[in-house]
């Protein structure tokens, strides 16, 4: 078998393993493979296709690495859907207990409960959405 099939098999190896693990931690040794693999195909020996490999494998990840561990850390900057709810005022339509009532969100008409079951809120007095449970919002002041 030809050296270059083997650097592909070891890419794809590579490739797989990082799919699995999402640790973004084989890629760079993916590339550093693929490149060994094109090393091997123009006919450089078995002694450069490992230099090639090595070489492009730590400098993919040390340039990389950083880069996508600080996109991992980052949190979602767009909030969608119900999640984009919790945290918004809301005003109160009919009276809020434990049991449930009305509330106002963004234009929108919710049912909504007391987060805490012994506060009960009037119409007209403003709230804050502290979780969608549902369809329904709990809120407090």
């Amino acid at each position: 078998m030809d050296e270059w099939v083997i650097w592909l098999i070891v890419a794809a190896v590579f490739g797989v393993g990082e799919i699995a693990t999402l640790g973004f931690f084989l890629a760079p040794f993916a590339g550093g493979a693929l490149v060994a693999a094109v090393v091997a195909a123009a006919g450089a020996g078995t002694a450069v296709s490992w230099v090639a490999f090595l070489v492009v494998s730590i400098v993919l990840l040390a340039a990389l690495r950083p880069i996508a561990l600080r996109h991992r850390r980052q949190a979602p900057s767009l909030r969608t859907g119900t999640a984009a709810l919790v945290g918004a005022r809301a005003v109160v339509m009919e009276r809020v207990d434990g049991a449930g009532g009305q509330v106002k969100i963004g234009g929108e008409v919710w049912t909504a409960r007391a987060y805490d079951e012994d506060e009960s809120f009037e119409p007209g007095a403003r709230v804050e959405v502290l979780k969608i449970d549902g369809a329904t919002a709990l809120v407090a002041e």
